[in-house]
């Protein structure tokens, strides 16, 4: 049982490390630091957004964007280092 808790922690500690990467990313195209028409740039943002797009569309529809500031990637890893610390306190 306690293997299977830390595979589960350590799939959600990379998808919080997608969510960051994903956030990143999308600033650095944003203010043109990196092209997005650069083929490296464009499978990792492809997909980073493949990833994490199904839990934030469902996360923005519940808790709309604040004066232009998504804020679901922030909900999305509160959620998830929540989820980890019951899995740690409980199970373990």
């Amino acid at each position: 049982m306690v293997s299977l808790v830390l595979l589960i922690d350590a799939i959600l500690n990379i998808y919080v490390w997608i969510v960051f990467v994903q956030i990143v990313l999308f600033w650095l195209v944003h203010f043109n630091v990196v092209n997005p028409r650069n083929r490296v740039v464009n499978t990792i943002g492809d997909v980073t957004y493949r990833l994490t797009e199904p839990v934030l569309s469902r996360i923005r529809r519940v808790i709309p964007s604040i004066g232009g500031i998504d804020l679901s990637p922030v909900i999305l890893i509160l959620a998830i280092y929540f989820l980890r610390s019951l899995l740690s306190e409980y199970l373990l």
